[in-house]
This record gives C-alpha cells, sequence and structure tokens, in this order.
C-alpha cells in the first residue's frame, strides 16, 4: 500500500503542500497539463529551489498575469462549477471539491452566511483553486493509498483586518481543525493557512506524532514564503510502501472521516511554474501571506 506522511512541524499551507508533493515525485508536468483545463484569467506557475534554515526545498508560487489583471469576484459555486467543468478525472475532481467546500463552510459559519452566499475575491479564488486543485493532482500522480500526518501547529498572536483585532488562528482556521490534532508552537506568527488547515484536514486519514512502520521511497520539501528563527520553514512529504498497515498500525487518533485513495490515470505532461500569493478569499484579514478570503483574509503564501 502506498502511503503519504505530512510531516507538519512548521504547520502546512497551499503552496508548500504543492511544492512538498512535487519534491517528492509528484509528476509536475501531469499536474501543470491538468491545471490548463480549469479556464481561468491567465496565471504562469514558478518553480524554484530555496534553503531554509539549512534545508533545501522547492518553492511554488502562482504568479498573476499584470496585462490580465482580474476584474471580478466568485462565489463558491463559480469555483465549484469551474472544477467540475474541467474534466479532470473523478478522484481528482472529489479531492477539490472537498476541500473547497470545507473551506466554504468554515466561512460561512463564521460569517454566518449560507454556503452558496461564500464569496472570494478573484485574486485570492484563483490562488487557492491552483493550490488545491494542483495538491488533488499531486495527490493523484503519486498513486497514494492512505494519508497520515502529524500534530499540527497553529501559531498564535494577533493579526489586524478590517473587522479589527483578529486571533491566530483565523477563526475560519480554528473552525476546519476541529478533530484534528493541534501541535504547540513557540512562534506568534500563523503557521498554518485556511487552505493549509483545510487540506490537512480533508486529506488525512489519520494523524500520528511518528512515522508509521513503512518503507520509505521518497521525501520531499517543500518551502513556505517567511523564514522562522531556527526552524527550517518547510512542509515535509514522505512516500513509502507499507504492506502491514493493512490491518496493523494503529496511530494514536482514528480520524473522523475517510476517503478512498484508488485510481488510475494517464498522464499527458509539460510545464513549469512558481508562486508568490494575494490570496482574497474575502475575510477581512491580512495574514503576512498575501491570501485574501472576501473578508478580507491574506493568507496562505507567504507562511
Amino acid at each position: 500500500m502506498r502511503v503519504l506522511y505530512l510531516d507538519c512541524f512548521s504547520g502546512i499551507s497551499g503552496d508548500m503542500t504543492v511544492a512538498a508533493l512535487a519534491d517528492a515525485g509528484a509528476d509536475r508536468g501531469y499536474m501543470e497539463s491538468e491545471l490548463q483545463k480549469l479556464q481561468l484569467e491567465p496565471y504562469t506557475l514558478h518553480w524554484k529551489t530555496v534553503v531554509k534554515c539549512g534545508v533545501s526545498a522547492l518553492k511554488f508560487d502562482v504568479v498573476l498575469d499584470p496585462e490580465h489583471p482580474p476584474v471580478h469576484h466568485r462565489h463558491y459555486a463559480d469555483i465549484v462549477n469551474a472544477i467540475e467543468k474541467a474534466g479532470f478525472n473523478e478522484r481528482v475532481t472529489t479531492l477539490s471539491l472537498a476541500i473547497f467546500e470545507k473551506i466554504g463552510k468554515a466561512e460561512g459559519k463564521i460569517h454566518h452566511i449560507p454556503l452558496e452566499k461564500v464569496h472570494f475575491h478573484e485574486v485570492g479564488a484563483i490562488d487557492s483553486i491552483v493550490d488545491i486543485v494542483a495538491t488533488a493532482l499531486a495527490i493523484d500522480s503519486l498513486q497514494v493509498e492512505r494519508i497520515f500526518a502529524s500534530s499540527v501547529p497553529l501559531g498564535s498572536g494577533t493579526v489586524r483586518c478590517d473587522h479589527g483585532l483578529y486571533p491566530i488562528p483565523a477563526p475560519a482556521t480554528l473552525e476546519m481543525m476541529k478533530g484534528v490534532p493541534i501541535a504547540p508552537t513557540s512562534h506568534r506568527k500563523e503557521m498554518t493557512t485556511p487552505t493549509g488547515a483545510a487540506i490537512v484536514s480533508v486529506l488525512a486519514d489519520d494523524f500520528h506524532d511518528g512515522l508509521p512502520p513503512f518503507i520509505v521511497e521518497s521525501i520531499g520539501y517543500g518551502a513556505g514564503t517567511r523564514d522562522l528563527p531556527q526552524q527550517p520553514n518547510v512542509l515535509r512529504a514522505i512516500i513509502g510502501e507499507a504492506e502491514q498497515l493493512r490491518t496493523a498500525w494503529q496511530p494514536f487518533k482514528q480520524h473522523a472521516h475517510s476517503h478512498s485513495h484508488s485510481h488510475s490515470h494517464d498522464h499527458s505532461h509539460g510545464h513549469g511554474h512558481e508562486h508568490e500569493h494575494n490570496h482574497h478569499h474575502d475575510h477581512g484579514h491580512t495574514h503576512d501571506h498575501d491570501h485574501e478570503h472576501k473578508h478580507d483574509h491574506k493568507h496562505d503564501n507567504n507562511r
């Protein structure tokens, strides 16, 4: 059985996840060619190698075309429609929609609005769509059957937003982390973004602070934008084979959901990209991450 372990010792964000999975062996060409099926404003993907506290890692950025700036907002239903019409395989579509639904429901609850009316600023929508769909494509490419993750540090402190002074973790982030083990951290910064919270809470079948008993095949490091003191700001993705996990190992937490990871696909490839995001998910906060949620929530990449 093919297993993925997400080691979130420095938190998790959308761009860090994409980069870590690509660095661990996900097919970039497949990811890039499939992403072209999305009907979005022009953007470019950039990949580059960086060093974070002595650790070499892959950095992934989505760069918008300045000649064709986004001009409108997207609602949750618009994003669902774009993903469904793209023609991805069933696994990629299902994972992508599940992650976006997680975000939409959390934002809707926090702001007391129905899911279909959750509003994403255009820039944030493009960045989040790419991060989330690219993550699903990477999982598909790696042919992962089961996913585990470590406890997740969220960060602490406060952030000034349009609604006033908000705590870290952001309300929507914390909402999505219900049922997920949280790790302590001394960093008074946002360690886990809303997109990162949605990804790990949806994808992980179980959580365990330690590697499962498996044979390691590949390791990937995905870099965040920020530099942390005395700690590499990276997400580590570890891929391996674990036949005995079919009946043996029991992690400390049985997560409240499960999903099938079986699939098949044909890959046609070609591409290259990078990202330093401006995410507007319209929720009134700026998090030192250039991600916004129409409640102006800048998050996700400058983690």
